[in-house]
């Protein structure tokens, strides 16, 4: 095995204060800041000891490494995808407009985008725990679907391409809105990218991969 490849934290596409006032300037700094990249800070540690332990064929730590590779480097993928499917809602991107053949498709899926943000609401609303709500575009089937994940675990399945996803940690919404979930849920569509998502829709998982190794992943 090579020497590991060392990852970054991907800069914002914004600013901080830029998605105020549905995600505040103080949570944007500290989830990004330190959150993000306390998991980038991590993989790269887990990634160079499983170079070592390849190395050295030590085949237990190498297995003892892929908990700590899989929750960091899938915290990492999470929040890469996060970033990006933001932005101002002030800015054309934040307009279901600028989506219009994901949004074709939600219409024959859901019946309307109105319906498909309750159903998704209410996944995110269902999660126990820590987790993400996800859209995710199933290219084998040729249909979208509402996926909610554990933890950090990212979409990574073949043909699964996510083509938006909402944080449902509490450190992405409690310094703001405390323990009123409901109110993050409905706010943060206010600043949801919709251009992004497009682009993830009509592109493949390749595509989205490619967009994220552009963003330093």
């Amino acid at each position: 095995m090579s020497d590991a490849s060392t990852y970054t934290l991907p800069k914002l596409p914004y600013a901080y204060n830029a998605l105020e006032p549905a995600i505040s300037e103080q949570i944007m700094e500290l989830h990004h800041s330190r959150h993000h990249q306390t998991y980038v800070n991590n993989l790269n540690a887990a990634l160079k000891a499983l170079v070592t332990a390849s190395k050295n064929n030590d085949v237990p730590a190498q297995i003892a490494l892929q908990p700590a590779i899989k929750f960091s480097g899938g915290g990492h993928i999470n929040h890469s995808l996060f970033w990006q499917n933001l932005a101002p809602s002030s800015s054309e991107d934040a307009q279901p407009t600028s989506a219009p053949k994901l949004v074709a498709t939600i219409e024959r899926t859901w019946g309307s985008v109105l319906d498909f943000q309750k159903a998704f609401n209410a996944a995110l609303l269902g999660i126990q725990g820590s987790g993400w709500g996800w859209l995710v575009k199933f290219e084998n089937e040729g249909r979208l679907g509402i996926v909610t994940t554990k933890d950090q675990d990212p979409v990574v399945g073949k043909g699964e391409v996510p083509i938006l996803g909402v944080d449902m940690w509490e450190h992405a919404y409690y310094l703001q809105y405390l323990n009123g979930k409901a109110a993050y849920v409905e706010n943060i569509w206010k600043v949801i990218n919709w251009g992004t998502a497009e682009r993830r829709f009509t592109g493949g998982q390749h595509d989205t991969w490619e967009m994220l190794k552009q963003a330093s992943l």
